[in-house]
């Protein structure tokens, strides 16, 4: 069985739109296009050339997919390597409709039942690159392996996130990290079950606790 593994750049409030350049991705009026060649350091440098040293697929939402097809393909110099190992890989494509997929090695993913028989194939790992629409249902059906996390000292305070509307309650495990020399997190995670609730020891509420608990109850808190 195949993994599928995110791997994300991500500010400290979240967000993870457009990290590369000012015409990625400014839809909603993101004025923030290329937060991220000024944070970044060697160290993330070297992870994201390990991440994509063995043999790999691609795992990419409609509009990532277009913003790859329009720039790796035609990448030259010290891109070029990264570019050859993109047209090598299979991209699956996460997209409704006739979008056309024109990038040599791609494949329509109808849904996520169709991407779940892929995982469960045969072939390399599949990476998740941008596509932040991806992760609230790929979580939802438990379909996420691992999620590594670049978190960068920025806050952006508007923006795609990460963790989007419906993301599904749940707990992970880290199973690797490290603060690079530039003041940035790598953090690796698992799933890890559902989320527990608990209470720490306490006294028997006092009447103020449970007048508050009657204004919650009503409303008027």
């Amino acid at each position: 069985m195949r993994k599928i593994l995110g791997a994300v750049f991500v500010s400290l409030d979240g967000v993870m739109q457009a990290p590369g350049g000012p015409t990625e991705d400014p839809t909603g009026g993101f004025k923030f296009g290329g937060w991220l060649p000024h944070v970044g350091d060697d160290a993330i440098e070297k992870r994201i050339d390990a991440l994509f040293a063995r043999e790999f697929d691609l795992l990419l939402g409609r509009r990532t997919y277009e913003i790859f097809a329009a720039f790796w393909p035609f990448a030259k110099g010290e891109n070029k390597t990264i570019s050859e190992k993109f047209d090598r890989a299979a991209k699956y494509v996460v997209a409704h409709g006739n979008t056309p997929l024109e990038w040599k090695n791609s494949h329509r993913v109808a849904n996520l039942d169709a991407l779940a028989e892929i995982k469960r194939g045969d072939g390399p790992d599949l990476i998740i690159q941008g596509s932040s629409t991806l992760y609230p249902q790929l979580l939802e059906k438990g379909l996420i392996d691992q999620l590594t996390l670049m978190t960068f000292p920025v806050i952006l305070g508007s923006g795609k996130r990460l963790f989007g509307d419906r993301t599904p309650a749940g707990t992970m495990r880290m199973v690797e990290h490290e603060v690079t020399p530039g003041g940035n997190i790598i953090a690796t995670y698992e799933p890890n079950g559902t989320v527990q609730i608990g209470s720490f020891p306490s006294p028997e509420p006092s009447a103020a606790e449970l007048e508050r608990r009657k204004k919650m109850e009503a409303g008027t808190w």
